[in-house]
């Protein structure tokens, strides 16, 4: 029913999809630019960040108080987002500048490199629309000196969504918010141990790579935020109505493969969900590079037969050494990173309290 419903969306999109953007644009009026920059990465030599010039979006109030209606409304919002083409955004960091012009969908991207290595850390980017009057900063997050790094979806990993049930994933992203929504239980204590490691002192950072839009992404933060969850560069994607022509597998894949060339020399620990396709896409990245990967965790939320295929994927990682861990709650994942050296006893006892 999912597949068939997800392919009558596809169809209708490639009947509508050209029709309704040329209806919109024509009545969006033009409003004061924004700049929305999204969470940099880098080294100490070198950094991106990604972002978009936008109108107004006029959002409500977010809260826990906020009504289903307030919060509808803020989604559609999101998601009517009004880009401006070809703008010159300027961004400083460190000292480094950087410029680039926003593409048809007020996209932009910024490559910096540093004169002097820049420390370990989270630092702050400038971004600047020239010859206007208009401000904006982001966060670019600096990794030298981790153990090892943490890759890990969000919807059904981090966040409760009920991807596995269409409508539901719908109600759920359509009329909550970010002080709302839920996480898993102890998920973020166990992703605290993680990101101090084994000696409890280190700074091991955190990715997030989600097929979700990069319209939900004030939203993601602030959950993060909110939650206490330890924050990290987010990958998102564009999200239209040709949304539902494609699956998610290469873009996260591409994702994932950034990361590993951006930090030749880091392992990564790699977690997700096995409502989609997190176990087969994890599977690739092991092919590809085996010595590299030390664990792959699975949050287990689908039915019986989908964990029946999941366990076939743990067997041909086990050629290579690596643990596929199919785990029913955080506190199984905790003990097995404790296990392998990568969380101290007191994460493990956290994340117990926390689940």
């Amino acid at each position: 029913m999912r597949a068939l419903t997800l392919k009558l969306l596809g169809n209708l999109s490639s009947l509508l999809g050209g029709r309704l953007h040329r209806f919109v644009q024509r009545r969006r009026s033009l409003g004061i630019l924004g700049i929305v920059g999204f969470t940099g990465h880098g080294t100490p030599d070198a950094a991106v960040l990604d972002g978009r010039v936008l109108r107004p979006q006029n959002l409500l109030l977010s809260n826990e108080q906020a009504s289903r209606w307030q919060n509808a409304r803020n989604v559609a919002r999101r998601f009517a987002s009004r880009e401006a083409t070809n703008i010159l955004v300027r961004g400083s960091l460190y000292g480094a500048s950087a410029e680039a012009q926003t593409d048809d969908e007020g996209y932009f991207k910024l490559r910096f490199r540093f004169g002097e290595p820049l420390a370990d850390g989270w630092h702050t980017a400038t971004l600047t629309l020239p010859h206007l009057n208009v401000r904006s900063e982001a966060p670019v997050r600096i990794v030298a000196g981790a153990d090892f790094g943490v890759i890990s979806d969000l919807d059904d990993t981090v966040v409760q969504t009920g991807v596995t049930r269409l409508w539901q994933m719908i109600g759920t992203v359509l009329f909550g918010n970010a002080h709302t929504r839920l996480p898993f239980p102890g998920v973020g204590a166990l992703y605290r141990a993680l990101t101090c490691g084994a000696g409890g002192t280190s700074n091991n950072p955190l990715f997030y790579v989600s097929s979700s839009p990069w319209n939900l992404f004030d939203m993601l933060w602030t959950f993060l935020e909110y939650r206490r969850i330890p924050l990290g560069p987010i990958f998102l994607r564009d999200w239209g109505l040709h949304i539902f022509r494609s699956g998610h597998h290469s873009h996260k894949l591409d994702a994932i493969e950034e990361l590993f060339r951006t930090y030749p020399n880091l392992p990564f620990v790699l977690i997700g969900d096995s409502g989609e396709q997190d176990p087969e896409i994890y599977r690739e990245v092991v092919h590809r590079h085996p010595q590299r990967v030390l664990a792959v965790y699975i949050r287990d939320v689908a039915d019986a037969r989908r964990d029946l295929d999941v366990l076939r994927l743990r067997a041909e990682l086990r050629v290579h050494n690596i643990d596929l861990v199919l785990a029913s709650d955080s506190l199984a994942a905790a003990h097995h990173a404790h296990a392998l050296g990568l969380i101290q006893a007191r994460g493990v006892r956290e994340v117990g309290e926390a689940t």
